[in-house]
Parts: structure tokens; C-alpha cells; sequence
């Protein structure tokens, strides 16, 4: 499984970096599983909305590339800050992409307010989701069914509520792809007690 981490500036760090680390280890522990940080545009690094600067892996060309699992962080949507999810959406870039990977048939996960990016992207259309508990009303004023879950499956299209959530979002996916087994390992490995509420969808 190809995981595709798409990053823009002023993302939140840990709602890209915490399923970065989970899927990295799920591919160490044998699992056929590989994860890295994409922009759309040709750049050596991503600001994110703390300071830090992540280097990109790759630029995701939306109309070729075919990833397994696309994983949109969010960030800032809230302060409507000028590097932000709320600026992505506003400008449209990335829910294009988003749309055009899921239509393609790429199976697509917003973290925290990442989901309002695939809102935006008209991907939770009649869809169960879950968002940032701060833009739960946005959510609402969507066509999208908000659930009072931590995580959100609704087959191909995954959400997750705020910031730690992600690495619930991200150790689901990989029991759901690779076992159990392997996703315990994974928790172990970070020294995280999973979330045991239940997931919508």
C-alpha cells in the first residue's frame, strides 16, 4: 500500500507526521506498506503551522499518479491564517486533486480539519464523517452526515477528528489492511493505547 501524504503550508505537524510514523512501522514490521510526503508543486520543503519545516518526497501529479491511500492533514482552518487548510480550500488546488484521486479510485483520509478539505472536494457528499470538534459546525453546514465517532470509515473515504486522532485513523487502516497482528505491533512500537471508541460508517 502506497500512502501519499499530501502536504501544504500550514499544515498541522502531527496530522501528517503521526500517520507518516504508523504506516513507516507497519512497513518495517512486514507489512507491504510505504508512506511519504507529496505537495502539488515542485518544492524542497513545507512550512507547517508550528514552524517546523518537513522536506518533501515527491510532487503528486493527480492526473497520473495512482497512491493507494492519500492522507490530507489539516491545519488553520479555524484562524482562517494565511497559510492554512482554510486557504487550500479557498483555492482550490487541493480539492481538485483530492476529487480527481478518489474518482480515480484512490482511497482518501482527512485528518482533524483535513476533512473540510475533502469536503470541499464534494467527497462527503451523503457520507458519514467527522472533523475537528472546533469546525464541527462547518461540517454541518455540509451535505456530509456528522458522526460523534473518533474515526470515521466509510470504505473509501476515511475521517478523523482532532489532531491524535490521526494516529487512530492511521492504526485502523492498517488493521484493516494488514491485521490486527500488525497494528498492535505498531501501537506497541510508539507506546500508544489505542482509542477504543467506535468508528462510524
Amino acid at each position: 500500500m502506497h500512502v501519499a501524504i499530501l502536504l501544504y503550508d500550514g499544515f498541522d505537524e502531527l496530522d501528517a507526521v503521526a500517520p507518516f510514523e504508523v504506516f513507516q512501522n507497519a512497513g518495517a514490521f512486514g507489512a507491504d506498506c510505504t508512506a511519504e510526503f507529496v505537495t502539488l508543486d515542485e518544492r524542497d520543503f513545507v512550512t507547517a503551522s508550528h514552524g517546523m519545516r518537513v522536506g518533501v518526497d515527491s510532487v503528486l501529479d493527480p492526473e497520473t499518479d495512482r497512491p493507494d491511500l492519500l492522507v490530507v492533514p489539516g491545519g488553520g482552518w479555524n484562524s482562517r491564517a494565511e497559510q492554512s487548510a482554510w486557504t487550500e480550500a479557498e483555492k482550490g488546488d487541493v480539492p481538485d486533486a483530492i476529487a480527481t484521486l478518489h474518482a480515480a479510485g484512490t482511497t482518501v483520509a482527512g485528518v482533524c480539519t483535513g476533512g473540510m478539505l475533502l469536503s470541499r472536494a464534494g467527497i462527503l457528499s451523503g457520507r458519514r464523517a467527522i472533523t475537528h470538534g472546533s469546525a464541527l459546525d462547518d461540517l454541518r453546514e455540509t451535505d456530509a452526515e456528522v458522526v460523534a465517532a473518533r474515526v470515521v470509515d466509510d470504505g473509501d473515504v476515511l475521517t478523523a477528528g482532532g489532531v491524535t486522532s490521526g494516529l487512530d485513523l492511521s492504526l485502523h487502516v492498517v488493521e484493516r489492511e494488514f491485521g490486527e497482528s500488525v497494528a498492535a505491533r505498531v501501537a506497541r512500537e510508539i507506546e500508544y493505547e489505542r482509542r477504543e471508541s467506535p468508528f462510524g460508517g
